[in-house]
Order: C-alpha cells, then sequence, then structure tokens
C-alpha cells in the first residue's frame, strides 16, 4: 500500500468531521424567532449571545451547499474503504461520537446566534445541557480511538527494542 493510499482514509475523516458542523449549522437555519425577526425590521435592535459571522445570503448558501457535499462525500467513501476492508469497521466507535459532537456544535452556534429581545434563555441552556454533552461525545471518541491503538500493535515492554 502506498503513502498516500494510506492517507485517504485519515484525510477523508477529517473532511467528515470538519464538514458536519458547518452543513448542521446550514441546515438548521436562522432560529431567530418570528416575532424578533418583526420587530427587527421594525427597526428594533436585536440582542445577542454572539453576533452571527455571515458572508451574506449567498456566501453562507455556497458554504452550507459545500459543507453538506463534503460530509456526504466523505461519508460515501468510508462506507466504501470499510466495504473493501480498508477500515476497520471498529473506526466507526470513534467517528460517529465525533460526527454527533458536530451535529451538536452547529446546533449550538445557532442557539448562540440567535437574535432576541431580551435575555436568549436557548444560550444559557445550551452551555449548560450542551457543554457536558459535548464533553461526553468528545471523551467516548478518545476512549474508543485509544482502545483501537492499544489493539493495533502488540505491546512489548517499556525499554526492550
Amino acid at each position: 500500500m502506498t503513502g498516500r493510499r494510506r492517507m485517504t482514509i485519515p484525510i477523508t475523516a477529517l473532511v467528515l468531521v470538519l464538514c458536519v458542523p458547518v452543513a448542521s449549522w446550514w441546515l438548521i437555519g436562522d432560529l431567530t424567532g418570528d416575532e424578533a425577526r418583526r420587530l427587527a425590521a421594525e427597526g428594533v435592535d436585536l440582542d445577542y449571545a454572539v453576533r452571527p459571522v455571515s458572508l451574506g445570503a449567498a456566501g453562507d448558501r455556497i458554504v452550507g451547499a459545500l459543507a453538506c457535499v463534503g460530509a456526504v462525500a466523505a461519508f460515501a467513501v468510508l462506507l466504501r474503504a470499510m466495504a473493501r476492508r480498508r477500515l476497520d469497521r471498529r473506526w466507526w466507535r470513534v467517528l460517529l461520537p465525533l460526527v454527533a459532537a458536530g451535529v451538536l456544535v452547529g446546533f449550538a452556534w445557532r442557539v448562540l446566534t440567535a437574535g432576541g429581545i431580551g435575555a436568549n434563555i436557548g444560550a444559557g441552556l445550551m452551555l449548560m445541557a450542551g457543554g457536558p454533552a459535548l464533553a461526553i461525545l468528545l471523551t467516548v471518541a478518545a476512549v474508543a480511538a485509544l482502545r483501537l491503538r492499544g489493539n493495533r500493535a502488540p505491546r512489548r515492554p517499556y525499554g526492550s527494542g
């Protein structure tokens, strides 16, 4: 197996993990309520926990669509690699919690950047519930990766060889 082929799977997994938060952010869309939108249209300044970043309607659409295409393509390539036995099935124990964490991050960003009048209660709830959920997902992925890495090669006593 060439070095190029060996790097394809980790790079594809990285593309999947990086595209999922952006794709979920775009697919979820703006969570600003109807009343807040109406008031904003009348000239009232909305309150934000975090001010949203935007490339404009067209820019956001392009970035979101590219992220969706990247996530779906990466997922398909990884499934194909698994079918051809180039990717160990056990790596999905690492990838799936990372994908779920990406969806959570995309959703959290939409909640934190939702405009409103007064306090954004959803932002506080997202931090209180989403933070620990994110920590659990990342810990599960890390433990699964460490277990797979430990199973990959026979262990040698420290200092031998």
